[in-house]
This record gives structure tokens, C-alpha cells and sequence, in this order.
């Protein structure tokens, strides 16, 4: 599965646990504030290094500062603090900035921006049309298009226009577009938000063949959390212009530092208490408070995944007692909306993620366990 492929590729290396590759992006506490009447800073003192061959991806909701460290890095925003580099080179300062076409970055947008009275090869071959590739003769440059094109499986589409093709083709296009030039790294700007959801699968797994196999350095941004699990090495979750946590995907999964990360990759439900004795008290037991001193205002994080729903308990699968609100199908799975009573305090309402064979009926008596490795506690947030 090309998932696990791309995962795999030098995670020895990216964990610390081998020679690393060498820098290819580095942002240097980098600051930048867009200029409006409250200049709200956009990200604040940003510092990460990008390795060559290293896919990695932005996650975060809108507003937190993603597509501006990909503005920064493309050339399109300057920063107000801090130090860009690229192969070891700086790009942008605050009194210093590279041109955008002068960089050696790819950049693919959301909306493909194809030239729509261009084909697909002229394209590709606008890429290819700045002062530094004046040296190249028209008959290289359309050998360029040609192998990215190909790269891409499009070798039946040179002649064609944008509005000929399907979505999914289009953004295959912006991506050879992207890739003639040869670029030292490509920025992904939410690649694959316009697909429906079949489509999306089909071609971003298509892409992250393509790049994978010809080891290049991506930087990603993306709201979907699946998304960048699927194509990344390391996942950056940004919040507020700041890292808020990065990490292998696997890592950042299993082990998120807030209730805020944990949040972001899928539904959870959250139950509030206060540290008592070191432990958070439930309705499934008390859980240990990881340090948070007694009297603190507590949150318990479980995923729907991991609520464990059962027919009733028996001595051999002992559980906790719920009563089945109702059952929602989703095709891939259900939804099952829980009524899970309390010692002191209302009837708590809990979600379950289960199986699609997997079908209670309302009213119907279930017994729940809690996968622990899917539970976690931290502070409540203010």
C-alpha cells in the first residue's frame, strides 16, 4: 500500500536513529503579520527544518497559520522576523527576499490554475518559460513536459485543454506543471480539497507514488487529518501561527500532547472532572491524571474508536452498563449514540464508532469497554 510504503521511507533516519538527510527547507524563528488595523500575527517565531526526501505536512484548521508559512516559503509573503533557507541558502529575511521564480520550488494550488485556452503541454511548458530557462531550446523544454507529463500518466493528453479534463486529471497537470522545472522541493496547497472523496483516494495515492518514487521534498498543507497521515513522514498541528506538536504520524497519533491534537484526528468524546488522589474519576473507573495536581479541572479524551460497545455482560466480558440512544450508518461504519449513566451528575452522551455489520437498536441494553490506548487526560482547557 503506498501509505506504507511512503511511511516507511527513512523513518529510522527522520526518529533520530541514522544518519538524517540533509536540510532542504529550514524556517529560522520566522514571525510574519499581515498588515490589517489589529495586525494579528499570522505565525510567531516558527522554526522547523524540512530533509530532503521528507514529506511533511501542515495540519490545522483555518486561521492557524499554515498557508502563510507556505506563502513564506514560496516567495509570496515576506517575513517580519527570522531567517528562510533553502539547500543551506537563504531565501528571505525581512530586508532580503529571493524571487518567487528564482527559488527552485514547485508550488501546486487548490484551484489548479490552468490556463484554460492553453493544452495541457503548453501547460507544463509555461513552467519553463522564465529567464532561467532561457538557455533550454524549445525542443528541451517540450522534452521536460513530456517526461512529467508521463510521470503522471498522462501521455494521452498533450493537445487537450483544461475544461476536456476531470478534476483529478486537471490536478495531475498542475502537478507536472509543477515538477518540469526540477525543483529542489514541492508545496502542496490543499492538492486534493476540490476531489470527492473516491476520486481523492485514487489520486493522491497516484501523487504520493509519483513522489515518493522520485524522492522529492514536499511541504503539504491540509485540514484533513486522514489526509496527512496518508502522505506524510512527519505531520507539523498548528494552532494560533505556532507548532502546537510533530511528529510521525503514528506518533502524533497515539501520543498527542493536547486535548486540542487529539481532537483533530477524529471524533472524540470528552468527559470532565476534577484530580483526586492523582486520578481522574468515570463512569469506566478512574484514570491516572499524568502529573495534573489534585483540585485541577480535568478533561478525559476517548475516541470513538476506542469505545468498545458489547451485548450485555457476561462474567467472561465484564463492561460498563449503556443503553443504546440509536444507530447511525455511515457506509464504512456506524455511529452509535450512547446514554451512559452516572454515579453523581446527568446521563452522560457518548458516540461509538463501530464495524457496519454492527447494528443495536434504540432502547437496547449494551455493555462498554474502553480501548486504554485511545483514552487520554490533560488539563481542561480554558
Amino acid at each position: 500500500m503506498a501509505n506504507s510504503k511512503a511511511n516507511s521511507l527513512d523513518m529510522d533516519m527522520l526518529r533520530g536513529n541514522g544518519a538524517m538527510p540533509p536540510a532542504m527547507l529550514e524556517f529560522r524563528n520566522v514571525s510574519h503579520v499581515y498588515t490589517t488595523p489589529t495586525s494579528t500575527p499570522s505565525v510567531t517565531d516558527i522554526s522547523f527544518t524540512i530533509h530532503k526526501g521528507e514529506m511533511v505536512s501542515l495540519l490545522g484548521p483555518s486561521g492557524s497559520g499554515k498557508s502563510t508559512i507556505l506563502r513564506l516559503a514560496a516567495g509570496l509573503e515576506k517575513p517580519d522576523g527570522g531567517e528562510i533557507q533553502l539547500a543551506g541558502k537563504a531565501i528571505a529575511t525581512p530586508t532580503s527576499m529571493t524571487m518567487p521564480e528564482e527559488r527552485g520550488i514547485g508550488l501546486v494550488f487548490q484551484d489548479h490554475a490552468l490556463f484554460p485556452h492553453m493544452t495541457i503541454m503548453e501547460n507544463v511548458m509555461f513552467a519553463l518559460n522564465g529567464r532561467h530557462y532561457r538557455h533550454i531550446s524549445q525542443a528541451e523544454k517540450k522534452c521536460r513536459a513530456v517526461i512529467a507529463l508521463e510521470k503522471l500518466d498522462l501521455n494521452g493528453f498533450f493537445d487537450r485543454h483544461p475544461h476536456e479534463l476531470s478534476g483529478g486529471e486537471m490536478q495531475r497537470v498542475a502537478l507536472a506543471r509543477a515538477l518540469a522545472p526540477n525543483p529542489k522541493l514541492i508545496l502542496l496547497d490543499e492538492p486534493f480539497a476540490g476531489l470527492d472523496i473516491r476520486l481523492k483516494e485514487r489520486i493522491r495515492d497516484d501523487i504520493l507514488h509519483v513522489l515518493h518514487d522520485i524522492g522529492m521534498t514536499v511541504l503539504m498543507v491540509t485540514h484533513d487529518s486522514d489526509e496527512a497521515m496518508f502522505m506524510s513522514h512527519r505531520i507539523m498541528v498548528m494552532r494560533g501561527g505556532q507548532v502546537v506538536q510533530s511528529g510521525a504520524p503514528i506518533d502524533v497519533f497515539r501520543k498527542p500532547n493536547c486535548a486540542f491534537v487529539a481532537e483533530f484526528f477524529g471524533e472524540v468524546n470528552t468527559i470532565d472532572g476534577i484530580v483526586a488522589n492523582g486520578e481522574v474519576k468515570t463512569p469506566f473507573g478512574g484514570y491516572a491524571a499524568n502529573g495534573l495536581a489534585d483540585g485541577t479541572a480535568a478533561s478525559i479524551i476517548i475516541r470513538n474508536d476506542g469505545l468498545l460497545v458489547d451485548g450485555k455482560a457476561t462474567p467472561q466480558l465484564p463492561g460498563y452498563p449503556a443503553e443504546v440512544i440509536e444507530t447511525i450508518m455511515l457506509g464504512r461504519y456506524s455511529i452509535v449514540h450512547l446514554a451512559v449513566p452516572q454515579e453523581k451528575g446527568p446521563v452522560l452522551h457518548l458516540h461509538a464508532r463501530v464495524p457496519p455489520i454492527q447494528w443495536f437498536e434504540q432502547g437496547t441494553a449494551v455493555s462498554l469497554r474502553l480501548d486504554d490506548s485511545q483514552v487520554f487526560v490533560f488539563k481542561k482547557a480554558d
